[in-house]
């Protein structure tokens, strides 16, 4: 998403500046150009070849440097320039980009650019909740900086608290976010849901499924990246709640039941993609069921159906689409679901081949619609995720 991408790094003088070498080679790898502009001060944290053997670029600092690539180069990086990130930023360079004072190379050069750009503040507690400090942040706002809120944590200068600079992977997803896509779904409001539900038998034993949330989560980081304002229901899983997204974490059929329910009338678009558990305990026992002899049986009743509901609650021009796992008679078994629930398109795969199901890193779908259905070859859970979102904004856009 980031290749032929050019990405201007801006380091000033904080001891975060050494996490920024991790950033660059990163996204060298991701296949982008990388340009790393310092302030005087930055030199004294790290040494410019670090950055130039890195990104094979000279790092700037002195804005009269006649060694230059381009005849003006503040003004030629500035053109360049796909995104502009100051990481770590200091409270004396926040002041300075927030009130247009432009007396070194990265100043002038952040002032010459008009392409998206992201400030990372790093300093100590008390200078970062200085109301001087946050009056400026708050300006950079004004203006369409983002600002990244630092992290809370232990600082170099012994103190514990907000200030602290985010790591490196944290800001590849800025940059990522902010470069890498389109922003095709923005304006748009986006429903996903995830994961497995959890059906209690007693405090110890609950029933579930297999579901780890892979491809929940991977169309909501693709929405939320791609633009839309994402809210994301998800049952128990072992993964990190994506940036960017409205995490609602639930445990039961019934707690996504409400979740689901009470925001759906604001949605634009709606992904069910979690696996939620058809039948549930008619009783949960307070305390752990002791172990006897012979045989034991547990009477089930059915959970609501979610994506019935929504299919019989839909508002017009609102997008409803489900998924389906199946071991037999997919398509079949697909389409019945597609119109059983008055969903514009299910997911269908099958459980049974290789690549898809649950717990992979790959999966191999066919997307129905009333209007026929598409098979997709066996990819990536991310790529699948820009699929679905490349079909669901086609059909949006011509009215399907």
């Amino acid at each position: 998403m980031l290749k032929g991408k050019t990405i201007l790094l801006g380091v000033t003088g904080s001891i975060a500046a050494y996490k920024i070498a991790g950033l660059a080679s990163a996204l060298v790898k991701a296949g982008a150009s990388v340009h790393v502009i310092m302030t005087e001060n930055a030199v004294n944290f790290i040494n410019p070849i670090t950055f130039e053997t890195l990104t094979g670029h000279k790092c700037l600092v002195d804005t009269f440097d006649r060694n230059f690539e381009f005849s003006v180069e503040h003004v030629s990086l500035a053109k360049a320039a796909d995104l502009f990130l100051v990481a770590p930023a200091s409270a004396n360079v926040i002041g300075k980009l927030a009130h247009g004072i432009a007396d070194d190379m990265l100043t002038t050069t952040f002032m010459a650019c008009t392409c998206p750009k992201l400030v990372s503040p790093a300093m100590n507690t008390r200078m970062y909740e200085n109301n001087i400090l946050q009056d400026n942040l708050k300006t950079l706002g004004h203006y369409g900086i983002e600002v990244i809120r630092p992290a809370d944590g232990y600082l170099a200068c012994g103190d514990t608290g907000a200030g602290k600079m985010p790591e490196p992977e944290t800001l590849f997803e800025y940059i990522l976010r902010a470069a890498g896509y389109p922003k095709d779904l923005a304006g748009k409001k986006i429903l996903v849901t995830a994961g497995p539900t959890r059906e209690s038998i007693d405090p110890v034993r609950y029933i579930t499924n297999h579901s780890t949330g892979k491809m929940g989560y991977a169309i909501a980081k693709a929405a939320a990246y791609r633009g839309a304002e994402v809210t994301l229901v998800t049952g128990p899983v072992a993964l990190k709640p994506p940036l960017f997204v409205n995490t609602v974490p639930v445990e039961s059929a019934e707690e996504m039941y409400e979740a689901v329910t009470a925001a759906a009338e604001a949605q634009d678009i709606i992904i069910k993609a979690a696996a939620v558990a058809d039948y549930r305990p008619s009783q949960t026992a307070e305390d752990k069921i002791k172990k006897a002899d012979g045989n034991m049986d547990i009477a089930l009743e059915r959970t609501k159906d979610i994506l019935g509901w929504l299919g019989s609650h839909r508002r017009p021009g609102q997008f409803l689409c489900g998924f389906s796992m199946e071991t037999r008679d997919l398509l079949a078994n697909s389409r019945a679901k597609l119109e059983k629930k008055n969903a514009d398109m299910i997911v269908a795969n099958s459980l049974k081949t290789e690549g898809a199901g649950f717990g992979t890193d790959t999966n191999l779908v066919t997307l129905i619609t009333k209007e026929g259905q598409t098979e997709l070859p066996k990819m990536t859970k991310e790529k699948v995720a820009d699929r679905l979102l490349d079909e669901i904004r086609n059909r949006l856009d011509f009215g399907l």
